[in-house]
């Protein structure tokens, strides 16, 4: 069973933050199936639904960012087989705005959220999607990082990333319904 995972912070001061872009895309996964967020385990707010008669979880960790691993494998023991069938969603602060990328593992990059993972986990070896938030302010050291995913989405990068959200719950639907991870990538990558 696919358990998606979005990172963000819990609460409404972090709420439509750059780093809350996980929270985001697990919401407009949610929406789009019909399903609600009605249970709180595993330290996380989690969702059950079906796409396209396949059962999979999706889950927002209640741990803040920096403690989401913790959320997240014990998320990982009771729903999933082995750490294939996981796929993290969050913030890439490398990606410009507007930008994504799938893949089926990785390194934690500077990511605190996917650097608890990776070490609770002890693998790398598991999906994510990463959905890049680097504003030209970022880009020209203008803004230091810590205050730009803390800071509440600018209205000048909000159509790019609601159409990068959008394309993301495309893409993970497809991956619940048995596409392909690689050609997913094209996929994203032929559109940009």
């Amino acid at each position: 069973m696919f358990l998606i995972v979005g990172l963000g912070n819990p609460g409404m001061r972090y709420r439509n933050t750059y780093h809350n872009i996980g929270f985001m895309t697990v919401d407009a996964v949610a929406k789009k199936c019909g399903m609600k967020f009605t249970g709180k385990e595993c330290d996380a707010l989690t969702a059950k639904g079906k796409a396209d008669g396949v059962p999979f979880v999706l889950a927002k960790p209640q741990t803040y960012m920096n403690l989401s691993g913790q959320s997240v494998k014990k998320l990982v023991r009771k729903y999933c087989d082995d750490e294939s069938e996981l796929v993290v969603v969050y913030d890439d602060a490398d990606l410009p705005v507007g930008r994504m990328r799938i893949r089926e593992e990785g390194s934690a990059g500077t990511h605190n959220g996917m650097r608890s993972i990776v070490s609770e986990l002890n693998t790398t070896e598991f999906k994510r999607l990463r959905i890049g938030i680097k504003t030209d302010e970022l880009a020209e050291k203008e803004v230091q990082i810590i205050d730009l995913v803390l800071s509440k989405v600018d209205y000048a990068d909000k159509q790019q990333i609601d159409k990068c959200i959008s394309e993301a719950v495309e893409a993970l639907l497809d991956l619940i319904g048995g596409k392909d991870i690689q050609r997913i990538e094209e996929r994203i990558n032929r559109k940009k």
